[in-house]
């Protein structure tokens, strides 16, 4: 009998190697290579897959919408652009215990209280356990069917009888088809459990979700082609110790990726919270210095956060920079311009930025805030806690005007705020409104005259 030919692939990132090594030279970690057998690969000359269709001109194609339906949550459905597609393939990862499984598994009921028929794989939990999490949201859905099973063939004999409209994967890591020779979760599994459904997906129309484990970096674990081959990749992230919860598009096939989904999570589940600027500024410290609300933009919606700032003299050695919402050399840029352009001495400080809430802002509409808040933590003089700042910064200390002011000044006023610190080029084209003050700025000591 000829000898079983095998290959060394590592675990994390997919990388082949000839033999064996301790640590792969793609992604630097260590102990992740392992001995896969090699698939039988199809003879020469073997007919390949074809849907015998002729090439033709792309302007001849009939273009139509995309058909969505309603997961019966409002937040995933605008992260996801609108609705849940018909034969699409969702990716969700986040860290163990964020919430994955319970999102879906609310979604799940709701789209079977619609009228689907939605088929609950669960691979990681017993029947038992999962009714346990389903009674505690309060799903009473007749039409949700659930199936404690890892074999993809049986998983498919169950596709083929129930015919679902929706199917749920809970998780891929724990799957396994017999036609591969590794073990779950390895990278071969999951490269031909992820092709077989989608194409299970496309050719029945089973709109599908997949949980993903993550990695210590918080990237969904196996190679990366898993994303690549999916539709759509969601996360959902959020803090430790905090309620609320953020769900994120990364890729999106069928919409945009800049929309998030704000939830908050509680005895019974998930809970969307419609209103999230309200709920990041629920409990800010009024009349503290360092303290900032900075007017940003998710998708198509404005959100007022809170940016804190805290610049102390350094104990000795070199000074920290500490940054935890925001990017970090971002807020280094900021430094160099409020040393230079505004004669502000910090170079000798701890400096320490974060976004209250968990939120993440990487949009250049909040550098204005950030400096307000570094300026104000190192003069220990308050902001006036009515105000709402935002704007870009330039390296020569100009303040930039930045897009959707007019929703921006909305959502300041809907909450109460009565002032704006904007750019120049922005509060020119606002019109007066007597219940608001506007203060255009056109550079960094501008900002700092209107505030202190």
């Amino acid at each position: 009998m000829a000898k079983k030919k095998t290959r060394f692939v590592c675990q994390s990132c997919g990388q082949e190697y000839p033999k064996w090594t301790g640590r792969c030279t793609a992604c630097n970690d260590w102990g992740t290579v392992v001995e896969v057998a090699i698939e039988a690969a199809a003879p020469v000359g073997a007919a390949r897959l074809s849907t015998g269709a002729a090439p033709i001109r792309l302007m001849d194609v009939e273009g139509s919408e995309v058909e969505r339906k309603k997961t019966g949550i409002a937040e995933l459905d605008r992260v996801l652009g609108g609705g849940l597609v018909a034969g699409s393939l969702v990716l969700v990862g986040g860290d163990p215990g964020i919430g994955k499984s319970t999102l879906l598994l609310q979604a799940s009921d709701k789209s079977a209280s619609a009228g689907d028929t939605v088929l609950y794989v669960t691979g990681e939990e017993s029947t038992r356990q999962t009714k346990l999490r389903f009674d505690r949201i309060g799903a009473r859905s007749q039409n949700l069917w659930i199936m404690a099973e890892t074999s993809l063939r049986a998983i498919e004999d169950h596709i083929a009888k129930n015919k679902p409209d929706v199917l749920v994967i809970d998780s891929i890591q724990t799957l396994y088809s017999d036609e591969v020779q590794s073990s779950p979760g390895s990278v071969s599994q999951l490269r031909a459990i992820t092709a077989r459904l989608m194409a299970i997906a496309k050719g029945q129309d089973i709109a599908t979700f997949v949980i993903g484990h993550v990695t210590k970096e918080g990237a969904i674990a196996g190679p990366r082609v898993l994303e690549h081959m999916v539709d759509t990749v969601l996360y959902l992230q959020g803090q430790r110790g905090h309620a609320f919860r953020i769900l994120r598009a990364v890729k999106n096939r069928f919409g945009s990726t800049d929309e998030i989904g704000a939830f908050e999570m509680g005895d019974s589940g998930l809970s969307e919270v419609s209103n999230p600027s309200a709920f990041f500024l629920a409990e800010r410290a009024m009349g503290s210095s360092g303290s900032v609300v900075a007017a940003s933009f998710e998708g198509t919606r404005p959100l007022l956060v809170e940016v804190q700032a805290l610049v102390t003299p350094a104990g000795g050695g070199h000074a920290r920079r500490t940054a935890v919402g925001v990017d970090s050399s971002r807020v280094a840029l900021l430094l160099a311009v409020l040393e230079k352009k505004a004669q502000l001495d910090i170079s000798g400080c701890d400096v320490f930025v974060n976004v209250a809430g968990g939120l993440r802002l990487d949009e250049p509409a909040v550098d204005l805030a950030i400096a307000a808040a570094l300026a104000s933590s190192h003069l220990d003089r308050p902001v006036p806690t009515d105000a709402v700042i935002f704007g870009e910064l330039g390296l020569g200390g100009e303040v930039r005007a930045v897009v959707s002011a007019p929703a921006r000044v909305a959502e300041a006023q809907q909450l109460g705020f009565r002032r704006l610190i904007l750019p120049d080029g922005n509060a020119t084209e606002l019109k007066a409104h007597p219940d608001l003050k506007y203060f255009g700025v056109s550079g960094i000591q501008a900002l700092l005259d209107v505030l202190f």
